[in-house]
């Protein structure tokens, strides 16, 4: 699972590649390498429609039955975990990315593979997730995995980040629950990269 991933664009550059959205800040740190429960931006919809820029925190609380652990990857759409929020497009979220890691090598020797969008393009994109309010206004998000692709399966070859385009956007915050789950698909290899 990934459990390592940067956004270091500016506001500027969101904006460019999102639209315009609320919480519009000059100050916006890097944020060089973000963990699980650590702050990140993140990008949903406004009570007005439009797009709302909030920090939250990345993992959902967990059950009881994994001891409250942060949940932060959400790979079985159908858990009664994640149905709620799935259904609920004010609780669906996407997540600004300009790389994500995966680990290789064995333990106590592993290393830090990053992957990102090809030189092409923009690096900046962003992963499908859901997120939640906490208490005292923190929020809390977590983003859908997927089967890999060649790319990042070399490395790690049981999932992947859901990662959205631009087109896909408005679909994934705004579509019943089944056609938004559609985009839980591996991104084509020929649009990304594993970065030197």
């Amino acid at each position: 699972m990934c459990n390592l991933y940067s956004m270091t664009a500016s506001v500027d550059e969101m904006k460019r590649l999102f639209g315009s959205f609320e919480g519009e800040t000059s100050n916006l740190p890097p944020f060089a390498e973000i963990y699980p429960s650590k702050p990140a931006p993140v990008l949903r919809r406004a009570e007005h429609g439009g797009l709302k820029l909030e920090v939250m925190e990345w993992g959902f609380p967990g059950p009881a039955a994994a001891k409250g652990r942060p949940v932060t990857n959400i790979r079985n759409l159908a858990s009664p975990f994640w149905r709620s929020a799935l259904n609920r497009t004010d609780r669906r979220c996407i997540v600004p990315v300009t790389r994500f890691c995966e680990w290789e090598g064995e333990k106590g020797s592993k290393r830090k593979v990053w992957f990102g969008l090809h030189e092409a393009h923009d690096p900046l994109f962003a992963f499908a997730g859901l997120w939640r309010p906490g208490e005292g206004g923190v929020g809390y998000m977590a983003f859908l995995t997927c089967d890999p692709n060649a790319t990042v399966g070399a490395v790690h070859p049981k999932a992947m980040p859901v990662m959205l385009r631009p087109a896909d956007i408005s679909r994934w915050l705004d579509s019943e629950a089944a056609t938004a789950c559609e985009l839980a698909v591996p991104y084509a290899d020929a649009d990304m990269r594993r970065l030197p």
